[in-house]
């Protein structure tokens, strides 16, 4: 019965693990470098955002066994993530919306913009 349960079991060549260890060290050295080089404003956060989900990526994908199971399953982890994160951006684009409307509305003094007014009579 042992050989059987050792036949049935998956075994992975550590090659494939040493390759993605030193890929995930290479994408941590370009995070870093990102910080080094004190880029900033959305060309940091971008940077620092795609470096961060592909690691990730290769971390749920290699050392979680996520690369060798069934679609089922792997639709299951991924798709709630990606359904957060368009959720979470629409958030986002409703809260810069609100955020200006208020800013018109509410503001003292001057407006930013003639354009940011609305035509109105007393």
């Amino acid at each position: 019965m042992s050989e059987s349960t050792a036949q049935q079991q998956q075994q992975h060549p550590i090659g494939v693990y040493i390759k993605v260890w030193i890929l995930l060290f290479v994408l941590s050295s370009f995070s870093y470098l990102v910080d080094f080089f004190q880029l900033q404003g959305y060309l940091r956060w971008t940077l620092i955002l795609i470096f961060m989900v592909l690691k990730a990526g290769f971390i749920i994908s290699i050392f979680m066994h996520l690369r060798w199971e069934r679609s089922a399953l792997q639709y299951l982890v991924l798709l709630p993530p990606v359904a957060i994160l368009l959720l979470v951006g629409m958030m986002a684009i409703e809260a810069d919306y609100v955020n200006a409307l208020r800013e018109i509305f509410f503001s003292e003094g001057e407006p930013l913009s003639p354009y940011e007014q609305l035509p109105y009579e007393h």
